[in-house]
């Protein structure tokens, strides 16, 4: 992930916690629904989050859409309530472990197929009966071994993460979605599934989970396309962010809008609020008044310079920081 993009997606991410928006009622349910309809319109379904709304919790079907699209987002969100539970448990991520999300997947709309090594069931989550290659310019393995060596590594990584450093929780997540969908071990489903377990490692280190609309399809088809053919996982990584981005943008806007009578009581009440960051530097500068931002943020290890500078701004706005003196000379005074 680009510097330029870890430092937007931080000031995002604070200002999201800061308006408490993910503490708003039911946020983390809309939020899942909206990540299924998604995943699935980009399969082809029509579905629309109200309709998966009234499908979902109260089993109300939709007569403008076909009943296979309508599955497809029930199985989807099967899935999902599965492997959140089990994610939790931080175990090992196994061959077996990726077929029972596969299956459950495409429980209620996987075919039988029948190819030249054998039949095999897309609602069973089994794999499909070929060799694909083990990484680029890699020999050719069975699927069954080839998803054991992205599971070994994918577990490897799992346990070497910094699970405070939510950029590297993104890129990993990123990496393993591009693996799984790169080695294509189900006839179908391959989409949903990848995104089901890039969405499954964020929930695991306490990360927002990422979205990938269906107006993104173009785009993040081609970051696949680009990724593969030069070779660059940061490609991919860097799309994904930039997403990520755009999509806590509107996330925040549109909360925003939607309080329109209150936008400014909230602003002010959000102005006088102090994040944990926020209260880590003005804590160093009673004691370190003098400090540089790039000491800052080096004495506390949490984000990088740009980040600081964005809190510093904050601060000042918000009447708790003020700099008296010239840039060489002067200091910072924290309020009272």
């Amino acid at each position: 992930m680009t510097t330029e993009n870890k430092d937007i997606l931080l000031q995002l991410l604070d200002r999201h916690r800061e308006l408490g928006i993910s503490e708003q009622i039911d946020y983390d349910k809309f939020y899942l629904y909206s990540i299924i309809v998604h995943s699935t319109a980009i399969e082809g379904s029509t579905v629309t989050e109200v309709e998966a709304q009234l499908l979902f919790d109260e089993g109300i079907t939709s007569s403008k859409r076909t009943m296979q699209e309508q599955m497809m987002n029930l199985d989807l969100k099967v899935a999902y309530e599965y492997g959140r539970e089990w994610i939790k448990q931080h175990q090992p991520i196994t061959v077996n472990r990726l077929i029972m999300l596969a299956s459950k997947v495409m429980a209620r709309t996987g075919s039988e197929y029948s190819a030249m090594g054998g039949n095999f069931s897309a609602s069973k989550g089994e794999l499909r009966k070929l060799n694909v290659s083990a990484g680029i310019g890699g020999k050719s393995l069975k699927v069954p071994e080839r998803l054991a060596v992205f599971c070994e590594e994918l577990n490897n990584r799992r346990k070497a993460i910094d699970t405070t450093d939510v950029f590297a929780v993104y890129d990993l997540s990123f990496w393993a979605h591009y693996e799984l969908v790169t080695i294509h071990p189900w006839a179908d489903g391959n989409g949903r599934t990848s995104r089901l377990l890039m969405n499954l490692l964020q929930m695991e280190f306490g990360v927002l989970p990422t979205k990938v609309l269906k107006e993104d399809k173009a785009t993040y088809i081609q970051a696949l396309i680009d990724t593969r053919e030069k070779e660059d996982i940061t490609i991919f990584q860097n799309c994904m962010a930039s997403l990520h981005i755009q999509h806590l943008k509107n996330d925040i806007d549109q909360y925003l809008n939607s309080t329109t009578d209150t936008t400014q009581k909230t602003l002010t009440t959000t102005q006088k609020t102090l994040t944990t960051t926020q209260k880590a530097i003005l804590d160093y500068l009673k004691e370190h008044p003098k400090a540089t931002r790039q000491e800052v943020a080096e004495s506390l290890g949490i984000i990088t310079e740009n980040g600081i500078k964005y809190h510093f701004n904050r601060l000042q706005k918000m009447g708790y920081l003020k700099r008296e003196g010239g840039r060489k000379l002067g200091h910072w005074v924290v309020a009272d």
